[in-house]
């Protein structure tokens, strides 16, 4: 086998020196351009499909990225184009899982090393602010962008320049766009704490004033102060929860007795959200007290002297009436005279009370039960009056039943219809299976390379070597040299008559020109010694 091999290189070498030099060359670079063609494909095929892990990634979280994706034995590739991580595209949900629980990426946007920068000399005070307004967006939407089901967030603050009088004073705004991950949903609540978080962020601002919306353009955060139905929607979501919790209470009371999935219930409740507000003043008369007690006394004992300022007046003889009352006086110069005046207030026992009644109080409750029948030996048989009796019972006691007020419950026994199965799912196509590609690529890879192996160079290499046997075959010019050659040059013989054909040429020389046959025998000796 190894002689075989060895002449046909040694054919395929002779074949390659026949051809022109032009030929050689153009014969040696389409060889090589085969052979680097069949390596490249080999590597293609064993080279694995990336598909994009995160794109549009800073430098620093592409750093860090590739960190953990090397700690974890994943293969990657970076595209410095788009700022974008592949990865294997079986690995792509494992290097996710390891991403996540180092808290990876955490999201775009610059924050306070924004303001770490150098300023530059000669830089304007607007540009300054501008510069500390993007820095609190940044860490705004870094801290918002770190919530659970947000993906990433921007923050736009319109902060407007305060004037020096008061009354001119303009209230800031802000705006929060919210990108959230597919198949998550924002509720209210959250949204309301994100207005509050900005808020109370930035000075003066109001949580009314703060806007969140969703990739979707969804509103999030409506205050209810401003908008008419605000507190209509808040009443309204009162009124279903409530609904909904009597509904559980009555399938899940009646469930385990009857069946799982053979009640159905649906409660409506007749809520009053009237804000009623009354005050109250009462007098009692029976308990009256002492509010202020006032006591004058007045006493005294003996007359008092008469007389006047000197003068005119005062030196003229009193008249009659004047000397019977001194007269008088004179006679009971002993007696005195005493005065007792008391005044008290009395106040009555007075309540006041000041009652706020709350509002969503329940009116009337309206239940709606719809039962199965029950499977019996002979298959779907009613319920019993009996039965639907106890379970009215139960009905009531489970929505606190209260006939003042006019609630209502009705049952009703009826056979259910039976829903047909759904359709299985249609299995996932065979192009869609992700294996199907990598073995695509390599079923291609493989018959590229066989291709080219046994379709250009095998051909080339065999006409190379029949080439170069026939030039070799007929290298000598006649049959006389190749019989003066001597057995130590002489070509294998393919079969025994051409060996005697060439003996019997031989002889035929040897007798025709035997100086020559003789010179020919003296080189043997010559050189065998």
């Amino acid at each position: 086998m190894a002689l075989v091999k060895a002449e046909n290189i040694g054919n395929q070498i002779e074949g390659m020196s026949s051809m022109p030099l032009f030929r050689q060359l153009g014969m040696m670079v389409a060889l090589a351009a085969t052979v680097a063609l069949a390596v490249a494909i080999v590597l293609w095929v064993k080279e694995p499909t990336y598909r994009m892990l995160y794109g549009s990634l800073s430098d620093q979280e592409m750093m860090e990225i590739t960190q953990v994706l090397d700690q974890a034995g994943i293969k990657y590739d970076i595209n410095s184009s788009t700022n974008a991580v592949l990865v294997d595209a079986g690995r792509v949900h494992d290097a996710r899982m390891q991403l996540a629980g180092q808290g990876l990426p955490k999201g775009s946007g610059t924050g306070y090393e924004l303001l770490d920068k150098d300023q530059g000399f000669g830089t304007s005070q607007f540009i300054e602010t501008a510069r500390y307004q993007r820095a609190i967006e940044g860490e705004l939407s870094r801290t918002i962008g770190s919530l659970n089901n947000i993906q990433n967030a921007r923050v736009h603050l319109a902060i407007p320049k305060q004037s020096a009088f008061v009354r001119n004073r303009k209230k800031p705004s802000a705006s929060v766009m919210l990108n959230l991950y597919q198949g998550r949903a924002m509720t209210k609540g959250q949204a309301d704490s994100i207005a509050h978080l900005v808020a109370s962020s930035v000075p003066n601002l109001e949580m009314e004033d703060v806007t969140v919306v969703d990739q979707n353009g969804r509103l999030l955060s409506r205050p209810d102060g401003e908008t008419e139905f605000g507190q209509s929607s808040n009443q309204f979501e009162y009124r279903k929860n409530l609904e909904q919790y009597y509904t559980s209470r009555i399938e899940q009371i009646l469930e385990p007795i009857v069946g799982m999935g053979k009640v159905k219930a649906q409660v409506v409740a007749d809520l009053d959200f009237t804000v009623t507000e009354q005050t109250h003043e009462s007098y009692n008369p029976d308990l009256p007290s002492i509010r202020s007690e006032q006591t004058i006394e007045e006493e005294s004992s003996a007359a008092a002297a008469k007389g006047g300022l000197p003068g005119a007046l005062s030196n003229q003889p009193p008249g009659a009436a004047a000397l019977n009352e001194a007269a008088g006086e004179g006679a009971n110069s002993g007696a005195s005279n005493n005065s007792r005046r008391v005044v008290r207030n009395y106040e009555l026992d007075k309540t006041i009370s000041h009652t706020r009644y709350q509002t969503g109080e329940i009116k009337r409750l309206s239940a709606a039960v719809v039962i199965d029948n029950k499977q019996g030996e002979d298959g779907s048989v009613p319920l019993s009056g009996e039965e639907l009796t106890r379970i009215n019972g139960l009905v009531k006691e489970a929505i606190g039943f209260n006939p003042a007020r006019g609630d209502s419950v009705n049952i009703i026994n009826a056979p259910f219809i039976t829903e047909a199965e759904a359709e299985p799912l249609p299995e996932t196509s065979l192009l869609d299976q992700p294996w199907i590609w990598d073995a695509g690529k390599q079923l291609a890879g493989l018959a590229l390379v066989l291709f080219l192996v046994f379709g250009v160079l095998k051909p080339v290499l065999k006409s190379l070597a029949e080439k170069g046997a026939t030039v070799r075959h007929s290298a000598p010019s006649s049959n006389n040299d190749v019989a003066l050659q001597g057995p130590a040059s002489m070509p294998a013989l393919p079969n025994a008559r051409a060996y005697e054909t060439t003996l019997e040429t031989a002889k035929a020389v040897a007798q025709q020109e035997p100086q020559r046959v003789a010179q020919v025998v003296r080189e043997w000796v010559d050189k065998d010694g």
